[in-house]
């Protein structure tokens, strides 16, 4: 779900090839999500390799990553650890949705409604163990780092680039302003020509960036104070917020009181599945891990063959030219810096 500030926060748009030696630390989850529900046949079948096994997230990983790293881009991928107590009620949320729309896919299906088919598949997106340990080796193929993180993969990413080890911490979701990222990179991995649901309407998706640092500037706030706007409208543990509550509502009370605790007696119904306090803990001070080692290497060409096309079904000749072009992307920007500051 993740919180929605978008009404209230300002982005600037930008060019990927402008960020051209820029370490970029992604929320691997939320990549791959997006890889799976958006790369799929016209009927919403995912792609697949011979065994019957997804490939969607492979596809959308190996070739966005060669793109980004084409443009001098350095990509480091987090992955989610064990997800916070209290976010277990938006992940049954969520496996219900996915069950509603499993229903309603089978009955497109029956009805031979493709464009039906398509949009409620897309919904019932779920990641398998599999496609996590499937990523974490291509990208080693690739010779790219990855980072398992101890919880929330976005936390872990906004730490890295408040720590100056990242430049942009890169996420769909606004929850990373709320863990403190200074600069946040979105459509990164889904940057292009994308269709509407359930409409003949095509939109371009651009890649944008957010500073915490002027978002706060704009908004007249503190970083405390947009987590409890944050915990007002709704987050991953407290999905509900308080019904009837937008981003502009929220805004206006916490600057008004002060803080989340001096607005809620000028709230109606304002409930809480688990103590404000306790939640704006878990952004203040998310379980995050600084035992890592950030390093780029050549990739292993006949390996990443090996693997998405011996094993994955991948076309051979695509699979080369992207690695190539990857390589020469990489060997352009090293010409650039020194070979000490590219290896890190």
């Amino acid at each position: 779900m993740g919180v929605n500030l978008r009404d209230i926060i300002s982005k600037t748009v930008v060019k990927l090839e402008d960020l051209g030696g820029k370490t970029v630390a992604i929320d691997a989850f939320n990549a791959i999500y997006q890889f799976l529900s958006i790369i799929r046949q016209p009927d919403g079948t995912p792609l697949m390799d011979g065994t019957g096994k997804v490939t969607s997230h492979l596809s959308g990983l190996f070739y966005r990553t060669c793109n980004l790293v084409e443009m001098g881009i350095k990509p480091v991928y987090v992955f989610d650890g064990a997800p916070p107590v209290f976010k277990r009620q938006e992940i049954e949320r969520r496996k219900q949705v996915k069950v509603e729309a499993q229903v309603h896919y089978e009955k497109a299906a029956a009805k031979g409604d493709t464009a039906k088919m398509r949009r409620f598949a897309q919904a019932t997106t779920s990641m398998k163990d599999y496609m996590k340990t499937d990523s974490q080796r291509l990208l080693e193929l690739m010779g790219l780092p990855w980072i398992q993180a101890p919880s929330e993969g976005e936390a872990q990413a906004a730490q890295m680039t408040r720590k100056g080890m990242a430049d942009y911490c890169a996420s769909q979701d606004y929850d990373s302003l709320l863990f403190g990222a200074p600069l946040l990179l979105r459509n990164v991995t889904i940057s292009g020509r994308r269709k509407l649901p359930s409409k003949n309407v095509y939109i371009d998706i651009v890649p944008e960036t957010i500073s915490l640092k002027e978002a706060l500037k704009d908004l007249e706030v503190t970083y405390e104070q947009l987590i409890d706007i944050g915990i007002l409208i709704g987050t991953d543990f407290n999905p509900d917020g308080i019904r009837g509550l937008g981003p502009k509502t929220a805004l206006k009370l916490v600057k008004q009181h002060g803080t989340l605790e001096n607005a809620l007696p000028y709230i109606k119904n304002a409930e809480f599945p688990h103590p404000p306090e306790e939640i704006r803990e878990i952004f203040l001070h998310p379980q995050v891990t600084d035992d890592y080692k950030l390093e780029w290497r050549e990739p292993s060409v006949e390996g990443i063959v090996d693997f998405l096309v011996r094993e994955k079904d991948f076309s051979e000749d695509r699979v080369r030219k992207s690695v190539e072009k990857m390589q020469a992307g990489a060997a352009k920007q090293k010409g650039k810096m020194t070979l000490e500051k590219w290896f890190g």
